[in-house]
């Protein structure tokens, strides 16, 4: 190895190494490079400042649910004070219980979009949101809407007797018979239910 090719390794040895100054060590500005201004990158979404909403300790944010559906049947279902950890599926349920629509009959969609029964609200809405919004769609639509509110549908009353009334139906064997038939339901034992029909009867006719 020749002398130049030494100097020439030794030097490049040098230049790779850190360059360590020592704790005293003074630079004298004016030796300084310019150097332009360092603007900072534009953030891809601003930061949103967090509303003065006041939450004690240990409670959840609650959320307004509101549920609708333009077609068949129209809903406009609004439900208030729903934690942010309310499942889709206790969503469902709500609607179910308000419409009489069966659970199984009812599809909940956000943005347009199924969405499953065990998301939950705070999977769907952002950090500052006070309220969700999701449209439904009912399987069967009108017919499925018919079908509940037949089945909630109360029973009727039965129309009222024609025929006599007052003392004038005690003294028919028709009343005693339906009276001993009561009787007899209740107490369950014929003997005592017909001697107890007997008895009413007897005081009725002795008054």
């Amino acid at each position: 190895m020749t002398e130049v090719s030494f100097a020439k390794s030794f030097l490049a040895a040098l230049d790779g190494r850190p360059i360590k100054l020592s704790p005293d060590h003074v630079e004298d500005p004016k030796t300084y490079q310019a150097r332009s201004a360092y603007i900072l990158p534009k953030m891809p979404k601003a930061i949103s400042k967090r509303k003065g909403t006041s939450i004690a300790p240990g409670q959840e944010r609650s959320l307004v649910v509101t549920v609708k559906s333009l077609r068949n049947p129209p809903l406009d279902i609004r439900l208030s004070s729903q934690t942010i950890n309310t499942s889709v599926h206790d969503v469902k349920a709500s609607v179910a219980k308000e419409t009489g629509i069966a659970e199984d009959k009812i599809k909940i969609l956000h943005k347009k979009k199924p969405i499953s029964d065990s998301k939950v609200l705070k999977d769907l809405i952002g950090e500052d949101d006070t309220a969700v919004e999701f449209s439904v769609m009912v399987i069967g639509g009108a017919a499925a809407a018919a079908a509940a509110a037949t089945a909630e549908k109360p029973e009727t009353q039965s129309e009222v007797a024609q025929g006599l009334s007052g003392a004038d139906v005690l003294q028919t064997e028709e009343f005693w018979g339906d009276l001993k038939g009561f009787l007899l339901q209740r107490i369950r034992d014929e003997k005592i239910a017909e001697d107890l029909a007997n008895t009413f009867q007897e005081a009725w006719k002795a008054k």
